[in-house]
């Protein structure tokens, strides 16, 4: 016990073992739909990835990677498949230019191992050092607008309106009143100072759930036993090793750079900017605005994304579900290395998951009510960071604006960045500041500017 209070400096992170586990669950509760979601988007009924082989991977690939970060760079931070990126992989890689996913899997696997050197030669670290630290509070403000956003859609109480984008979801749906039911229930426990108001809201809105359902009531959280067509271990069979033999087929292909690219582009700056957040929330950000063992920290998606390449995933991203952990108390590597034991448990354990994570589909709506006021309730104290940016300096007011906006209306994080970033050095130009931009600020705005030219003509 003493050994692992020690090792993961428990008690100078003013936290306690206790904590730190519960930290964990929470975490993993609130991001462990991810496993039925990338079985469903990459599997067969996808991208064609064999069920199993995709289950395995994405569980695996989780496991990796947050080793790694609990036990290197001792982050509260899990990872897993990103979401977005996932869709790309499926939508435009797959569906869009016609390469196979082993083709697909071959630019997932490069654009890791291109992470890993950035990040070993410590370019990642001091191009995120770089940013000043009202931009960084800001995209902080943004991500959590950003999974308020995702925490709505997922109860359903937000959803898709043909006349104005977005509207009011069916509030008689029996899923969507669970959501609602689990949103005032967190909100009135937090309110209360409860603690664990996440963790007891989490387990209270899947325990309701499944009375209403065996009461009769419709779409309510349920074991279900898996797929008797999802044979995990023949999966792995057929999808372990693929990326490294469909590499030439990539290359055959004329938007080959453009994917890696794109695969890159996402998973840097999406990792970026929940480090960041998260960062600001567990304490891990410095008097110098820097991340403390920041490289460590960003080579645990970089390790992560190459062995989900190679398994059979896309993507390895750190993940913004996070913050519910931080919120719990987590501060150490010890909240990581926990999600990553219930990974491996889930492996054994996908019925039991599958009550907090299920994902219910009806006429194009998406509802995963049991952990959507987390994200609801994070979002609402991850924005207080808005009171830390200097408003009174129009330079950093004007893509601070942005960032947050682009963030919520392109529905990504990277997105919202690069064009927050891309403000920036206009503004400071305009009103003759120029010299307080570091360099490498001005290599972003470049950098983002080719991003979104080659976005619009690469077809």
């Amino acid at each position: 016990m003493e050994k692992v209070l020690n090792f993961f400096h428990i008690r100078e992170r003013k936290s306690t073992l206790k904590t730190e586990l519960l930290a964990g669950v929470t975490t993993f509760l609130a991001m462990a739909y991810i496993i039925p979601v990338n079985v469903e988007m990459l599997g067969e009924s996808g991208a064609g990835i064999p069920d199993g082989g995709i289950f395995f991977a994405t569980i695996m690939a989780s496991v990796i990677a947050a080793v790694i970060m609990g036990m290197i760079a001792n982050y509260p931070v899990a990872l897993a498949p990103g979401m977005g990126i996932n869709a790309f992989f499926t939508y435009t890689v797959v569906f869009g230019y016609g390469l196979s996913w082993q083709a697909a899997l071959a630019a997932v696997l490069i654009s890791g191992v291109l992470f890993l050197i950035l990040t070993l030669s410590g370019l990642r670290r001091m191009i995120i050092n770089a940013i000043p630290q009202s931009l960084k509070y800001a995209v902080g403000a943004g991500i959590g607008f950003f999974i308020t956003f995702i925490g709505l859609k997922n109860a359903g109480i937000v959803v898709a309106n043909p006349a104005t984008l977005v509207g009011l979801g069916n509030l008689a749906h029996p899923t969507v009143l669970l959501g609602i039911f689990g949103l005032i229930l967190v909100v009135v426990l937090y309110s209360m100072g409860n603690r664990f108001s996440l963790i007891i809201a989490i387990l209270t809105t899947a325990i309701v759930g499944l009375v209403l359902g065996w009461l009769g009531v419709g779409y309510m959280p349920a074991y279900v036993a898996p797929d008797s067509a999802m044979n995990v271990w023949t999966g792995v069979r057929e999808t372990f090793g693929q990326a490294f033999i469909a590499i030439p087929e990539l290359f055959q292909a004329p938007q080959a750079i453009f994917i890696i690219f794109t695969f890159l582009f996402v998973d840097f700056f999406d990792t970026a900017g929940t480090l960041i957040a998260v960062g600001n929330r567990a304490g891990l950000i410095n008097e110098e605005g820097e991340l403390v063992d920041g490289n460590k920290a960003l080579m645990a998606d970089s390790v992560g994304t190459i062995a989900g390449g190679i398994l059979g995933t896309s993507t390895v991203t750190s993940y913004i579900e996070s913050s519910t952990g931080i919120e719990q108390g987590g501060r150490t590597g010890l909240t990581a290395l926990t999600v990553a034991g219930l990974f491996l448990l889930s492996l054994f354990m996908f019925p039991f998951i599958s009550i907090f994570s299920r994902v219910y589909i009806e006429e194009g709506v998406y509802y995963s009510p049991v952990t959507s006021m987390a994200l609801v309730m994070v979002g609402a104290l991850m924005v207080t960071q808005l009171k830390d940016i200097d408003w009174k300096d129009k330079a950093i007011v004007i893509p601070s604006f942005l960032t947050i906006v682009f963030m919520i209306f392109t529905f990504s994080i990277a997105e919202g960045i690069a064009i927050g970033f891309i403000f920036y050095p206009i503004v400071m130009v305009a009103t003759k500041r120029r010299k307080e931009v570091h360099p490498i600020m001005y290599g972003l705005f470049v950098f983002f500017v080719i991003y979104f030219i080659l976005n619009a003509v690469v077809v």
